[in-house]
């Protein structure tokens, strides 16, 4: 994967949420705008080591995986999206707001579009600025 080797995330860990399946209200055709859709949502943390090594064993001391979850069904409560697009950069952002996070990565994918392969979807990777 190409953000692990990323030079600025040398000194992070990796939290990682694999294929989170969610129905949402996603889609621009008149026909997805009536029902919901199968997602499925894969999200990557990348927090410094410094930020994420427990020192007494204690939750506080690293990033809650809750976080991911709810950040992402808080995006999802706001409504109707048309865009994979638009979902993935504000999670992105959401994600990114968080102080322990460096940088974060982000997929979706609709696995019932179409019959003739596994998913349609889009990735984003954003990195904080150090500066």
């Amino acid at each position: 994967m190409f953000s692990l080797s990323h030079p600025e995330l040398n000194d992070c860990r990796r939290l990682f949420l694999r294929n989170y399946e969610v129905l949402i209200n996603i889609g621009v055709h008149e026909f997805e705008k009536k029902g919901e859709q199968r997602i499925l949502i894969n999200v990557d943390l990348f927090i410094p080591l410094a930020e994420s090594t427990p020192k007494d064993d204690l939750l506080q001391e690293v990033v809650d995986y809750d976080f991911i979850r709810s950040t992402i069904a808080a995006r999802m409560a706001q409504g109707h999206i048309h865009l994979q697009e638009t979902l993935c950069d504000d999670v992105v952002t959401s994600m990114l707001a968080h102080p322990k996070v460096r940088a974060v990565r982000v997929s979706t994918e609709k696995p019932d579009v179409y019959p003739d392969c596994d998913a349609v979807g889009v990735e984003v990777f954003r990195v904080k600025s150090l500066s």
